[in-house]
């Protein structure tokens, strides 16, 4: 008798199976070997939220010193704020990398300052205002200075984030500014859709639930509440700002700078940054001299790491572990030229994918 053959429907669900329970193992064996790794490297268990990573210090060093060696506290401030998806920063993030400061191998108070390195184009008017707060609350509680690096950008929330700081330094080329609020934009398809025949209802209880439905006409007066909260938010904004830094002339920046960007010269000649033309390494030492800490003798430079924005780092789908896929990006950067270049490069493919 011969035998029956396997369906090629059978086989399929075979294939995948055996695919999936690799990857699965693969995942699984990957976890292990990535914690071994990062407990033989520069990174320690911290406290609950966070592990430290000690960075590398005016000469190079990041080796993890005795717990008696002072320590600069480093907080990054990149990407898009508010956006919890491993690439942006939340108030959260602060909030845990202040508290765990104080905590862990940084215990009995070996943080002496604080260095902020920001490279965003700022995000939430909440999580920004927030940060504001929680940096102020933090140099004036534990007596620290504070100062902030530019690293390419600071616009709207970042500059709100910054403000706080005893002193901004930039880097020569780098986008300053933007204070300022936007709420929107919104779009009304409303013409469109009657011109082709299609009617939306939306039903709703509250005055003004619905306000800005793109589906209808507009009424008049129903952006009030929107406009008055953005207008409140720019307020806030403002005050703040002009608070942390009084060399900020509060009327011209709400009549002549607005929201403007700058490049740094410009920026420090109004007041937003205070140097202009420097280098991370230069604000480090700086930062080292107004925290009394002597540069030639030891000392630590230390970031909390979220542990969650390391998984999501990990396991987020376009993870080269999963994907297979390798992105690499070539800037190139002159007078007049800022352009980046991405390379994505695949399993069998020889010739890099380029997204400009």
């Amino acid at each position: 008798m011969e035998p029956a053959k396997e369906s090629i429907f059978s086989s399929t669900i075979r294939a995948f199976c055996k695919a999936f329970a690799v990857i699965i193992g693969i995942s699984i064996a990957f976890i292990p070997v990535a914690l071994i790794f990062g407990m033989l490297g520069n990174e320690a268990n911290s406290s609950e939220k966070t592990t430290a990573q000690f960075l590398p210090d005016l000469n190079g060093n990041s080796q993890m010193l005795s717990s008696s060696t002072p320590a600069v506290l480093q907080i990054n401030i990149h990407g898009i704020i508010g956006k919890d998806d491993g690439l942006g920063v939340t108030a959260d993030d602060i909030r845990w990398q202040l508290i765990e400061s104080r905590q862990g191998v940084l215990k009995n108070n070996r943080v002496k300052a604080v260095l902020l390195h920001i490279k965003t184009p700022g995000g939430s008017a909440t999580d920004s205002d927030t940060i504001y707060h929680l940096i102020s609350d933090y140099k004036k509680k534990y007596k620290v200075p504070v100062y902030a690096f530019i690293d390419g950008i600071c616009a709207s929330g970042g500059m709100y984030s910054a403000a706080p700081s005893d002193k901004i330094y930039s880097m020569p080329v780098s986008i300053i500014g933007s204070i300022g609020v936007v709420v929107g934009p919104f779009f009304n398809f409303q013409e469109v859709m009657t011109k082709i025949g299609i009617k939306s209802l939306t039903i709703t209880e509250g005055k003004d639930k619905d306000m800005l439905n793109p589906f209808r006409e507009w009424k008049p007066g129903e952006d009030a509440s929107l406009k008055a909260v953005g207008s409140f938010l720019y307020k806030t904004f403002v005050d703040d700002f002009t608070s942390a830094r009084p060399q900020v002339d509060k009327t011209k920046l709400m009549t002549e700078y607005g929201a403007q960007i700058f490049d740094p010269i410009k920026a420090e000649q109004i007041g937003y940054i205070d140097v202009a033309d420097a280098t991370y390494e230069k604000t480090l030492h700086d930062l080292l001299l107004a925290a009394n800490i002597d540069p030639k003798k030891p000392y630590q430079v230390i970031e909390l790491k979220l542990k969650k924005k390391w998984l999501q780092e990990l396991f987020r789908s376009e993870s080269p572990l999963f994907t297979g896929k390798i992105k690499h990006e070539v800037q190139l950067g002159g007078q007049g030229i800022n352009e980046t270049f991405s390379y994505i490069y695949e399993p069998g493919n020889t010739n890099p994918i380029l997204l400009k």
